[in-house]
């Protein structure tokens, strides 16, 4: 089963599309200092104010697929994000990642929550409609991956 079948979107444009608003929320949100970044810090958030977080993004790269440590702590996130209602998305691509937040390649990435006081999802625009419909699916969101550019 391909991606596009798990997640309806028809064309690489449309997941494109997902990648780009991604980016481009992600950029929004750490200007506004509205980011959490790095596993621990993101799961003291979610035991401390869920309702403040409007999406979780768990960033992991083939080679990270093996630390069993890691997938501990992506199962307790994404534990705290059903609960909460949260958005969840997986990602690869930490090396583009990094560069689109301008983080050190040394800093933990991830996990990483984006915040709203007002908790308005409809600022996620296609990033939480990509969401929605894997939500819907009661199933777990495919990794999509950011590529360099």
């Amino acid at each position: 089963m391909t991606l596009e079948e798990l997640v309806s979107c028809s064309t690489d444009t449309e997941m494109q599309s997902v990648c780009d608003c991604l980016e481009e929320l992600l950029k929004a949100a750490r200007d506004q200092e509205r980011l959490t970044v790095g596993v621990y810090e993101s799961a003291k958030l979610m035991n401390a104010d869920p309702d403040s977080v409007v999406l979780c993004v768990l960033v992991c790269d083939e080679e990270d697929e093996c630390d069993v440590a890691l997938q501990i702590h992506f199962t307790l996130i994404r534990a705290f994000c059903c609960e909460a209602g949260v958005d969840m998305l997986r990602v690869s691509g930490m090396r583009r990642l990094a560069t689109v937040l301008g983080e050190p390649r040394e800093r933990d990435l991830h996990c990483i929550l984006v915040t709203s006081p007002q908790a308005e999802r409809e600022e996620l625009g296609a990033v939480g409609r990509y969401c929605s419909e894997s939500r819907t699916r009661n199933q777990w969101p495919p990794c999509i991956t950011l590529h360099e550019r």
